[in-house]
């Protein structure tokens, strides 16, 4: 919206043009005003001061904690509540000192009660388990299946869906039958001459994805394309919340808004109005994309070899065990004995046979250090499926 205001089309036209009120236009266009797009902060911002008037300063919630960790540690009686962090505060002859109530409400607020209430904290960035998506440098598109749907006196239907992280750039193709790893490589392909390459591409471990579990260093045909493309492949651990919460928020939307809205007569149906609802995505969306990442653009006279021996990165999400070990591409590597039942990123550098572990803490998302590293080679063989 903002760029075509610039380019000097009339705001009412714009607001016309992507469905919006001249409320909005104006808006987005003062927010953007004497700056650059990839400089200006899209996001929404609350009505009203940015701190409530009457909450306490951070210096005086932070001198506070202090004192009841002094408390806790020194004082004779072993007394640290409420009661004695404002004795202690009155000793010091402190301004503005805040009421009993209000010291205690700053212990629940950092978590400091005996009662062990669950504390609220703040969570992790989108992407936050790789440190390039987590800083906006680097956009990933999450890809993921619909199941279980059928059409009254017509075929079995699963969906094929795809969202970017980022900019919120939508793709969905309804099908017959089962997705194969053959009609994902077609769409991907298809959908990437469009739209450009991005840094990663997400999937879930589903066979499809990543190929027969039933073998030891498998690269199935979708991880063979993405490799091609110089497109990191991504695989994030089942039964595990939020790695997939785009998709799977994408996923409900398609079901909601097109599957479970209309009555369709035929899978061409089905097809039409899903391509409706993905145009109207993606125009209400556009906003959104001119501050993601860039997409690096198709290379010219690609042609895929799956005969050719992988080249580039692979990457795991995957959970240690009791002993501090994981599996991948059904090989078992230790982590450390002392990193159990823990979140870790596993990264396979085929062309140097390493392969390297990193700490993952949603509590530290910007802490990820390398945890412990070792070889690993991908055999030599013909690809066949």
């Amino acid at each position: 919206m903002v760029t075509a205001v610039r380019r000097g089309e009339p705001q009412r036209s714009v607001a016309r043009h992507f469905g919006v009120s001249l409320n909005t236009v104006q808006r987005w266009v003062q927010r953007a005003q004497g700056k650059r797009l990839d400089r200006i902060d899209w996001s929404d911002h609350p009505r009203g001061p940015a701190h409530a008037a009457n909450r306490t300063p951070l210096p005086m919630e932070t001198l506070i904690v202090q004192i009841r960790q002094e408390l806790r540690e020194e004082s004779d009686l072993g007394e640290y509540g409420a009661v004695a962090v404002h004795r202690a505060l009155q000793k010091r002859r402190v301004r503005n000192l805040p009421s009993i109530r209000t010291i205690g409400r700053i212990f629940e607020r950092h978590g400091l009660l005996d009662a062990r209430r669950r504390p609220r904290r703040k969570a992790p960035p989108p992407g936050w388990y790789l440190p390039d998506v987590a800083a906006g440098r680097a956009e990933v598109d999450q890809v993921d299946v619909v199941e279980g749907l059928k059409i009254k006196d017509g075929p079995l239907v699963e969906v094929l869906n795809m969202v970017s992280l980022h900019g919120g750039l939508v793709a969905s193709w309804p099908q017959a039958a089962s997705v194969t790893a053959r009609s994902v490589q077609k769409a991907l392909i298809d959908h990437w001459r469009r739209q450009g390459l991005p840094v990663y591409a997400q999937f879930d471990n589903d066979t499809v994805f990543q190929g027969p579990h039933h073998h030891p260093d498998v690269i199935g045909r979708v991880m063979r394309l993405c490799l091609s493309l110089g497109v990191v492949p991504v695989f994030v651990p089942p039964r595990e919340t939020g790695f997939q919460a785009s998709i799977e928020n994408y996923n409900g939307k398609w079901q909601a808004k097109v599957w479970g809205r209309f009555e369709h007569a035929s899978l061409a149906a089905l097809q039409a109005q899903s391509a409706q609802y993905v145009t109207a995505h993606r125009r209400r969306t556009a906003v959104r994309r001119e501050s993601a990442p860039s997409r690096d653009a198709f290379p010219k006279g690609w042609q895929l070899d799956l005969q050719v021996h992988p080249q580039g990165r692979i990457v795991f999400i995957r959970r240690t065990n009791a002993a501090g070990k994981v599996t991948v591409l059904g090989h078992t590597f230790l982590v450390d004995p002392h990193w159990t039942g823990r979140l870790v990123r596993c990264e396979i550098l085929l062309n140097k046979k390493k392969i390297h572990f990193f700490q993952l803490r949603r509590r530290t998302p910007q802490e990820q250090p390398l945890l412990n590293k070792g070889g690993y080679s991908l055999p030599r063989r013909p690809f066949h499926e």
